[in-house]
């Protein structure tokens, strides 16, 4: 899938909860915060959500969220069932 198709989808799901599966084989889950050009921005999902104020690695002063996942790197997003909240 393009770079576009990939942008176009976490643009559309944003504020739901997705699990993205990168090329290097890690799996992210959690809840689409923001999209800028050419990055995801989650909320973790899970006992630690949140936790402190920090998310995957990075705290609140590096853009936003949590780490920003790189949408070229992405290899699928799937939605996530109401069962993962």
């Amino acid at each position: 899938m393009s770079f576009g198709h990939y942008h176009g989808l976490c643009q559309r799901y944003r504020g739901r909860a997705v699990e993205i599966r990168m090329r290097d084989g890690r799996i992210h889950r959690g809840v689409i915060h923001r999209v800028d050009g050419n990055r995801v921005f989650l909320q973790p999902l899970g006992p630690r959500r949140n936790f402190g104020g920090f998310g995957y690695g990075f705290g609140w002063g590096f853009g936003g969220f949590g780490a920003g996942l790189a949408i070229g790197a992405i290899a699928g997003i799937a939605l996530l069932g109401a069962f993962w909240w």
